[in-house]
């Protein structure tokens, strides 16, 4: 079987042939998802293709598993001069995103993320796995009504400083940034059909202050008491300063705390956002781009040398441009989750930024 070709496995058939394809993975987007049509050659060639949306799918690429999930949408299209199908789906974790929390009680006590996780999506089918051992406890978490089962996933996995994203077969993963790397890189002269990057300065500042609270009721005393840190950009040229201001007492402090060190390395991250479309789907060991990959990009034209990471991989083909994979990639710092306080009440919050985090690198403002 081609590593060049997208198999469709769904109701029995496995269809392939697709001449328009667009499949996209990453670590910021769930659930996964496909976009993909086949022209008809010959009259009555796809008469026998038929696709029952919701139906349980799988997508292959050559014979590796890229999405395990359902059909959303059929669409079937004719003309003087053609007949056409063309067909969408998610991952199985379309059903986290799209539905209600559910757990008996409304209330979860004494469970960490991945407790937590596997709960909710239990109902659904799909299973939880982290790749992250001894994750903090969560004294007590309460669902709120209407809530869908990603939105609490997400806020408990920030809580532990996890991004939260599907994998090839449909089930969910928490995991670090980063935690593996690509067999080759991204070069210029070798892989490289377009680049692009972007530098930017327009949302970094110079200082990132946290403070206990918004009014200070000791203001004749000046300012200084309620700064709890004064956290700094070295890269940022000229002066601009964010204010952070605790969530929730003494018990937010240390998530302001964490959220300046925090707002200055990923704005730092976010300031240089790359753009390449590469030759084939695979890197030189024959495996497919992942997100959350370590890959080194050298593009000299753009004078760029730099380890980062593959946020978002979107494996397409069309008679424009052939087989290519676009990749979205920036400095690892840009994809670490926000710290919040999760529940003033129990004073929990999430995980310290360690102290000794090297200074952010980027254009400067």
């Amino acid at each position: 079987m081609s590593n060049d070709e997208l198999i469709l496995q769904i109701s029995g058939q496995a269809i392939s042939g697709w001449t328009e394809i667009r499949v996209t993975r990453g670590i910021e987007r769930l659930p996964s998802d496909f976009d993909i049509g086949l022209t008809e050659l010959y009259p009555g060639e796809l008469d026998k293709v038929v696709i029952t949306p919701g139906a349980p799918c799988t997508v292959l690429l050559g014979n590796q598993l890229v999405i395990t999930g359902y059909a959303d949408r059929f669409v079937p299209s004719f003309a003087a001069d053609r007949h056409s199908i063309r067909v969408t789906g998610r991952s199985k974790c379309e059903d986290l995103v799209d539905c209600a929390a559910e757990w008996p009680g409304g209330q979860i006590n004494g469970a960490n993320a991945l407790a937590i996780a596997q709960k909710l999506a239990q109902p659904y089918g799909i299973t939880v796995s982290s790749k992250v051992q001894n994750l903090p406890p969560i004294v007590q978490f309460n669902l709120l009504l209407g809530e869908s089962a990603f939105e609490v996933i997400e806020r408990i996995s920030r809580f532990s400083a996890l991004l939260a994203y599907d994998l090839p077969d449909g089930n969910l993963v928490l995991a670090q940034v980063g935690m593996q790397s690509a067999s080759s890189g991204i070069v210029e002269g070798q892989n490289v059909q377009e680049a692009a990057v972007q530098y930017s300065s327009d949302q970094r500042y110079s200082d990132y202050k946290a403070f206990i609270q918004s009014v200070d009721v000791f203001i004749d005393l000046g300012d200084d008491g309620n700064q709890l840190a004064d956290q700094k950009d070295p890269n940022c040229s000229r002066h601009r300063e964010m204010v952070i201001i605790s969530e929730g007492g003494g018990m937010g402090n240390q998530v302001a705390i964490n959220q300046a060190i925090w707002e200055s390395a990923r704005r730092a991250g976010r300031s240089k956002q790359v753009r390449v479309v590469v030759d084939s789907w695979r890197d030189s060991a024959g495996n497919l781009w992942e997100p959350n990959t370590l890959a080194t990009v050298k593009l000299p034209s753009l004078k760029l040398n730099e380890t980062m990471c593959i946020g978002e991989v979107t494996y397409a083909r069309d008679d424009e441009r052939g087989t290519t994979a676009e990749l979205i990639l920036m400095p690892p710092a840009a994809f670490k989750p926000e710290p919040i306080l999760l529940q003033p009440m129990f004073g929990e919050f999430a995980t310290p930024v360690p102290a000794t985090q090297p200074a952010p690198t980027g254009s400067g403002s």
